[in-house]
C-alpha cells in the first residue's frame, strides 16, 4: 500500500493562486503598517487556504507489473549461410538464460521472423507489431538477433526502449554477385541486344586478378562465355533467337570462399519481336480481288510490302512498240535470287506459269521455304490448268494437287473439325460447330486433293479450301479459291476475311501466338503450370529438367480436344527445361536471385539509426554475447560489452481510497477563532 498527501481544490488552481496572492499582499501590508495581530490573521488566512485546497490522504493498493523484453530472432534464408544458424541458436539460449536471472521481474517475449516472399525480411515490422500489443511504459528493451540484412528499414524510426542488435556472421566474410544494371524489355529477332551487367565483390574479398568469367545463354541453349572486369558496369551483346519470350540467363561460376552462389545468376525475360515483316506479293493478273491482300497488308504498320502485278507477260504480242510501253520491268533475278531471303512471306495471288519466272528461280523458292521461308498460294482457275504452279518445281512442296476441275457454284466456307482447334481458324465461326455460319457465299473453288498438311476450311462436298503444311523449317498455305474478296466487299453480310487472312499471314511468318503444336509453361513463384496443345495424336509424358540437372517425368491431364495440362512445384529457382516428344520450352521459377541473397554480408549499418536513436548497442556474436543489466530510465543503456534493460516499475492500481484531513467546517471554525483573537488583541 502506498500513502500520500494530495490536494483536490474546491476552485480552479488559477483562482486559488489569485486568492493566495491577495492574502499574502494583505498580510504584508499589515506587517508593513505594524498591525499587532498580523500573525493571528495569517493563521486564519492559512486555515481558509487549506479549506480551499481540500487536502486528502490518498491510499493506493498497487499491483506491480513485469518489465517486457522483446527478442526478435531472424530465421530468414540468409541465416543458413556459414555458422549463422548455430550462432543464432547459441545466442538465443544465452540471452534467455541471462534474462531469466532477473528474479521474475522481467517478462520475455520471443518473435521469430522468416522470409516474406519477394518482400524479404520484415524484421522491424514484426518488432513494431509485437510492441504495439503492450503498454510502452512496460517495455524494457528489444534484442534483435539478426545478420542485419532487413528489407523494412523505414517501418520503425523510434522505439520506447533501447534496441540492441546482436549480429550473426563473421567479421571477414565476402561474396561475389552479379547485377543486371539495365536490360531492354524487348529485342529485334536476329539482332543483338545490349545488357549491362556488373560483377561485384562484397565484403572483405581476397586479392584476385580483377576479372571474372561470365556465362550467358538464351532459353537454356548454347552458352556464350565472357571475361569481364570486376566492379565495373560492362555491356554484353546477346542475340535474340526467336519471336516471343526469350529467357536470358547470365551467371558467373562460384568462387571458393564466397558466402553463397545463389546471387551468381540473373534471369531476364525478353520479348523478341520482328523489326519489320517483309512481304512480297505477286499478283498474276489484275482482277476484282487483287487489292484485298494489298489493303490487308498495308493496314499493318509492322509490314513492309513489295507488290508487283504482272500486266504484260513476255509471251504477249500485241504489236505495241517496246519504247512506247510505260510498264516497270519485273526484277525477277533481284527478287527471286539475290534478295529472296530478305522476305518473311511470299504470296502468289492468282499467279500462273507464263514465262515470267524461270524454273531455276522457282527451285530457289523451294529452297527458300525449306530454309525457313513461307509461301501462300491464293489460287485461281489457272491453278487447275496447264499453266498451274503445280506444274513447276513448287510441286515438291505444295500440300495439295489440283484435279483439273474448277467448281463454280455458291457455297458458304466452313471451318473443319481440325480447324476448330487450330489457332488460325479457332473462334472464327461463332455458335455451335455443326451450325451453318451466317457468312456470305463464295462462288468458285478449285478441286484439289490433299497430299500433306491439314485442312482447316472446307467448301462444298467437304472439298479442301484452306490447306496448311510445314516444309523443312518453313511453312506453306494453299487457299483453293480466289473469292475471299467477296467478304471484304460485304457481300451477303461478308465474313471474317480480315481476321482470317491476318492470322494466316502471321502463322506463315511463325508468330508464336499462332503456334498450333506448342508446349507453354507459366510460373507463379515456384508453382509451374504446363499446357500442351496438339492438333492430333496422343500426348506423351512431360520431361522436366531442373536447373541442377535432375530429371522427373510427369503425366498430363486432358482438358479438351487437343489440349492437356500438367503442373508441379519447383524445388529450385532458375531455368527449367521442359519437353514432350520433340516439343520443348523453358520456364524460370522464383527470382533468379532471392532477395535474401542479393547482399548476404552481415551488417550493422541498416539498423544503426534505430539503435542510435534509442540509445541501444550493436554487438558481434562472434565476439561473445554481451552481459545484460537493468538501468534506470534516462541513464546510459549500452556499453562495451553490456546491454541495458530499462527498469520501468510499471503498476496497476487495484484500489484507491481518498480521506479528507478535516471537515470543511473545522477549517472555517479555526479561521473564525483566530480572526476573533486578532480583533481582541488589536482592540486593546
Amino acid at each position: 500500500m502506498i500513502s500520500a498527501l494530495v490536494f483536490d481544490p474546491l476552485l480552479p488552481w488559477v483562482f486559488v493562486g489569485l486568492l493566495g496572492l491577495a492574502a499574502l499582499l494583505s498580510l504584508g501590508f499589515g506587517i508593513w503598517r505594524g498591525l499587532p495581530g498580523w500573525f493571528l490573521r495569517g493563521i486564519a488566512l492559512m486555515a481558509l487556504g487549506l479549506a480551499l485546497l481540500n487536502p486528502l490522504w490518498k491510499q493506493e493498493d498497487r499491483l506491480y507489473q513485469q518489465d517486457i523484453a522483446i527478442i526478435v530472432v531472424d530465421e530468414s534464408s540468409s541465416r543458413t549461410l556459414g555458422e549463422r544458424s548455430e550462432q543464432t541458436r547459441q545466442a538465443l539460449a544465452e540471452v534467455q538464460d541471462a534474462l531469466a536471472a532477473f528474479d521474475g521481474s522481467l517478462q520475455v517475449e520471443i518473435i521469430t521472423v522468416g522470409d516474406a516472399g519477394r518482400d524479404g525480411t520484415l524484421l522491424l515490422s514484426a518488432l513494431s507489431e509485437a510492441a504495439g500489443a503492450h503498454s510502452a511504459n512496460r517495455i524494457a528493451a528489444a534484442i534483435l538477433i539478426t545478420d542485419g540484412q532487413i528489407n523494412d528499414v523505414d517501418a520503425l524510426s523510434d522505439f520506447p526502449a533501447p534496441v540492441h542488435q546482436l549480429t550473426t556472421g563473421a567479421p571477414f566474410e565476402w561474396d561475389r554477385r552479379i547485377i543486371v544494371k539495365t536490360a531492354p524489355a524487348y529485342g529485334i529477332v536476329g539482332e543483338p541486344v545490349q545488357v549491362v551487367v556488373r560483377i561485384e565483390d562484397l565484403g572483405n574479398a581476397p586479392a584476385s586478378t580483377g576479372v571474372a568469367s561470365v556465362i550467358a545463354s538464351v532459353d537454356g541453349g548454347a552458352e556464350q562465355q565472357f571475361t569481364l572486369p570486376l566492379n565495373e558496369d560492362i555491356p554484353l551483346s546477346l542475340a535474340v533467337d526467336h519471336a516471343g519470350i526469350n529467357l536470358l540467363e547470365i551467371r558467373t561460376p562460384p568462387v571458393a570462399g564466397e558466402l553463397t552462389d545463389q546471387n551468381n545468376r540473373a534471369i531476364l525475360s525478353l520479348n523478341g519481336v520482328r523489326d519489320r515483316l517483309r512481304v512480297l506479293l505477286i499478283s498474276g493478273e489484275p482482277y476484282a480481288g487483287e487489292r484485298t491482300w494489298r489493303n490487308l497488308l498495308k493496314a499493318d504498320s509492322s509490314v513492309d510490302l513489295v507488290h508487283f502485278t504482272i500486266l504484260r507477260p513476255p509471251n504477249k504480242q500485241d504489236g505495241v512498240p517496246y519504247e512506247e510501253l510505260s510498264l516497270i520491268a519485273f526484277p525477277t533475278q533481284e527478287l527471286f535470287m539475290d534478295k529472296i531471303d530478305d522476305f518473311d512471306l511470299i504470296i502468289f495471288d492468282r499467279f500462273r506459269r507464263q514465262g515470267v519466272l524461270p524454273e531455276a528461280y522457282l527451285e530457289n523458292v523451294v529452297r527458300y521455304v525449306r530454309d525457313g521461308g513461307a509461301i501462300l498460294v491464293a489460287s485461281g482457275p489457272s491453278f487447275a490448268a496447264v499453266e498451274s504452279l503445280y506444274r513447276t518445281p513448287l510441286r515438291a512442296i505444295l500440300p495439295a494437287a489440283p484435279t483439273g476441275r474448277v467448281i463454280e457454284q455458291g457455297f458458304t466456307p466452313l471451318i473443319s473439325e481440325l480447324g476448330q482447334r487450330h489457332p488460325v481458324t479457332e473462334g472464327l465461326q461463332t455458335g455451335l460447330p455443326d451450325e451453318m455460319p451466317d457468312w456470305g457465299r463464295w462462288f468458285r473453288i478449285i478441286e484439289v486433293v490433299p497430299t500433306s498438311g491439314y485442312t482447316l476450311m472446307e467448301g462444298p462436298n467437304n472439298l479442301p479450301l484452306l490447306q496448311l503444311d510445314r516444309v523443312g523449317r518453313g511453312r506453306l498455305a494453299l487457299l483453293a479459291s480466289d473469292q475471299a474478296w467477296l467478304w471484304s466487299r460485304g457481300f451477303e453480310g461478308g465474313g471474317p476475311q480480315r481476321e482470317l487472312l491476318r492470322r494466316l499471314a502471321h502463322w506463315l511468318m511463325q508468330e508464336p501466338e499462332l503456334e498450333e503444336n506448342v508446349l507453354q509453361a507459366t510460373a507463379l513463384g515456384m508453382s509451374v503450370v504446363v499446357d500442351r496443345q496438339m492438333l492430333d495424336g496422343e500426348v506423351g509424358m512431360l520431361e522436366v529438367i531442373s536447373p541442377s540437372g535432375q530429371v522427373q517425368m510427369l503425366e498430363f491431364e486432358q482438358l479438351g480436344p487437343g489440349r492437356w495440362r500438367s503442373a508441379f512445384e519447383a524445388d529450385e529457382s532458375g531455368v527449367y527445361r521442359l519437353s514432350e516428344d520433340t516439343v520443348t520450352t523453358v520456364v524460370a521459377t522464383g527470382p533468379a536471385t532471392p532477395i535474401e541473397f542479393e547482399n548476404p554480408i552481415s551488417t550493422t549499418e541498416l539498423l544503426a539509426p534505430l539503435v542510435g536513436v534509442t540509445d541501444g548497442g550493436s554487438f558481434l556474436i562472434s565476439d561473445g554475447v554481451p552481459n545484460f543489466r537493468q538501468v534506470n530510465a534516462g541513464r546510459t543503456s549500452a556499453g562495451r560489452n553490456w546491454a541495458g534493460l530499462v527498469r520501468r516499475d510499471a503498476f496497476q492500481v487495484q484500489d484507491l481510497r481518498l480521506t479528507p484531513l478535516a471537515k470543511g467546517w473545522i477549517y472555517l471554525l479555526i479561521a473564525a477563532f483566530f480572526s476573533l483573537m486578532a480583533w481582541r488583541y488589536e482592540g486593546r
